[in-house]
């Protein structure tokens, strides 16, 4: 007996979501606007307070590059991620050069600062991504200047042979590994990352090896996750990860153009998380995390913004800040007196998470007057 259509399919080999729904980035449109981007220019640049490994408070740097991209963005891509609205495919090793030099005029010399984070939308190391002779130009120079370095791998480009090459040019700089999420069916359905657990656990084996710093991405809210699960969900994985981490940094859901995140969003099936979650998250870990040595980083990027994490809009800023202070002092006292009538809609609907069918990820509307939505034409 055959099946037409339904629950049983149709007897066609599976398609990933992924690809049923991906969003188009390589329409004639869009691959004339990244090549409208200044290839000789960075992305941005800016300076952030930050620690040091030691702890110590200090001035970083960020840079981001305009590259090719990312390999496994070439290949599938990661649901949530847009940097690919960022990168041109025709980049040079010469204007790899060029930005970061930009980078270095815009910073004065990288003026006052003790770190600097550099993002290639990919691997920093992979050299099918980035220059190697622009690679080596950036350990030798960054460590020469005395600034501590972080750069971004996928967890299956950090081979023995490479590793061990970055190690000899910046001894124990940083490489954060966007893991996203401690599960492997995350990884594989929610996230479409590309590696694995044992692939991560690999590559930190061989950071540790090469005494390089292991810095973790956790992704809070991934598609097709309720809030409820996501707050319980994230809670585990952190304490899980910060056992094998030097840093541990968990990235609340926001919305980039063009990815299949933003899809699912203007169709009304995703919404980024509440605040109060990660407010929640940071209670529950922080007594079992403190008796690590692993430092927690919560920055919710366009946070209180509608495509970011946020709330009901009137304290969307005041717990934003708390939670920003607490990325730097560690300290749960940030929290203290936080409170907003929101915060009750917030419970319930984490509450019903548990024991409702309800669609995944979807959410309810935070913003605006409930009565004057339903009469909205």
């Amino acid at each position: 007996m055959t099946h037409s259509c339904g629950l049983m399919g149709d007897g066609e080999k599976p398609v990933k979501i992924h690809h049923l729904i991906k969003a188009p980035e390589n329409t004639p449109e869009s691959v004339a606007s990244r090549e409208s981007w200044d290839a000789s220019k960075p992305v941005t640049v800016y300076k952030t307070p930050e620690n040091l490994p030691d702890g110590t408070a200090c001035t970083a740097a960020t840079v981001i590059l305009r590259t090719k991209g990312c390999v496994w963005w070439w290949k599938s891509g990661c649901t949530f991620c847009g940097y690919f609205n960022d990168v041109r495919d025709d980049v040079t090793a010469e204007d790899m050069f060029s930005q970061w030099d930009e980078a270095k005029r815009l910073t004065d010399n990288f003026e006052g600062c003790k770190m600097v984070k550099v993002y290639t939308s990919g691997t920093f190391f992979e050299d099918r991504e980035n220059p190697p002779e622009w690679q080596e130009h950036v350990l030798r120079e960054t460590f020469e200047m005395g600034l501590h370095l972080v750069v971004e791998a996928q967890a299956q480009m950090c081979t023995p042979e490479k590793l061990e090459w970055v190690a000899e040019r910046h001894p124990g700089c940083t490489v954060a590994i966007g893991l996203e999420a401690y599960d492997n069916t995350v990884l594989r359905f929610h996230a479409n990352k590309g590696f694995s657990i044992k692939q991560w656990h690999k590559a930190v084996e061989m950071l540790r090896k090469n005494s390089l710093r292991v810095k973790t991405y956790l992704l809070f809210k991934p598609p097709f996750m309720s809030e409820g699960d996501a707050l319980n969900h994230t809670s585990s994985w952190v304490t899980e990860v910060s056992k094998f981490s030097d840093e541990v940094s968990i990235n609340p859901m926001n919305i980039q153009r063009g990815t299949v995140v933003d899809r699912l969003f203007r169709n009304r099936e995703y919404r980024p998380p509440w605040l109060w979650s990660l407010v929640e998250m940071i209670t529950r870990t922080h007594e079992e995390i403190s008796t690590t040595n692993c430092r927690v980083i919560v920055h919710p990027t366009a946070g209180g913004k509608a495509r970011g994490s946020h709330n009901c809009g009137s304290c969307d800023s005041e717990v934003v800040a708390a939670i920003e202070r607490y990325s730097v002092s560690g300290n749960l006292g940030e929290f203290s007196g936080l409170d907003c009538v929101c915060r009750g809609g917030w419970l319930s609907e984490t509450q019903s998470d548990y024991s409702l069918p309800t669609p995944m990820g979807s959410g309810v509307h935070r913003r605006g007057n409930t009565l004057d939505r339903l009469r909205a034409p």
